[in-house]
């Protein structure tokens, strides 16, 4: 496990590193997740093995510190997770990143373009959403105030995500959950599918198949990004099919970022 302070007051990014060749690789997980539970396969998968790997947790996630004082904007994450970059000595990473990793990723690529070379966004928040009192996820935790989730809000979530994602979550502070979830639902502006257009690097958007269109899937791919639907998944995809997965991300990362297979109309709109 490795670490850099990413504050003025101390507080630390940490992540788990598989030594290897560069470009270094750097995952990003989702909202409550954490990169090493999520991704730890996919890394050591037989057709990604082998590259310098950071399993990086986000600030107020999983084994990073949970400062109570950060806002948890999507800049912010990616402020934050570019000083760690800096601190590991990476340049010119591919991130492969999931659902709030994916924003923050964008955000990164676009603000700190020396630390990215490459994309892979797994059904990654594009736009912002509005609050749903009562859903799971970013929509619901969002829905609360902060002393209303910091009273009782968090408690309702946990009964409401299920084990499987309280398993992460419940490692993230809970002034980070709520702040990420508020800033995630509220995006970036310009939005990140807007900061995505504007990249001049390889990029690649994976979706579960069976969620259909990607909304302004024919205006990505137009703009150069690869969109790519993986069979028999849902939202985290590197869990439900790893193989279908590492296959896809592999083809992502080898590719040189001109040829680009031809999308699927019956999967863009």
């Amino acid at each position: 496990m490795r670490n850099a302070v990413v504050t003025p007051q101390g507080d630390r990014i940490r992540w788990v590193e598989l030594p290897g060749r560069e470009p270094t690789r750097v995952y990003v997980h989702g909202l409550g997740a954490t990169s090493p539970a999520y991704f730890a396969e996919i890394a050591v998968h037989p057709l990604l093995a082998g590259s310098r790997s950071l399993l990086i947790d986000l600030l107020g996630h999983g084994i990073s510190d949970r400062p109570t004082a950060f806002d948890y904007t999507l800049e912010a994450h990616a402020d934050a997770l570019a000083q760690a970059l800096t601190s590991a000595g990476v340049a010119g990473a591919q991130l492969i990143a999931h659902s709030m990793g994916g924003s923050v990723a964008i955000v990164l690529a676009a603000r700190h373009p020396h630390l990215v070379s490459r994309l892979v966004l797994v059904d990654a928040n594009l736009d912002p959403v509005p609050r749903r009192p009562g859903a799971g996820g970013s929509s619901g935790i969002a829905a609360y105030s902060e002393e209303e989730f910091l009273a009782h809000g968090w408690r309702e979530v946990r009964d409401r995500v299920g084990a499987h994602w309280w398993s992460t979550m419940r490692l993230a502070g809970r002034e980070a959950l709520h702040r990420s979830a508020v800033h995630l639902t509220r995006g970036t502006v310009p939005t990140m599918r807007q900061l995505l257009l504007g990249l001049d690097i390889p990029r690649t958007y994976l979706l579960p198949a069976a969620d259909g269109p990607l909304p302004g899937g024919d205006v990505l791919a137009a703009a150069g990004v690869a969109v790519v639907p993986i069979p028999d998944c849902g939202h985290n995809i590197m869990l439900d099919n790893p193989d279908a997965f590492a296959r896809a991300t592999a083809a992502a990362l080898t590719g040189d970022g001109q040829e680009r297979p031809a999308p699927n109309p019956s999967l863009l709109h």
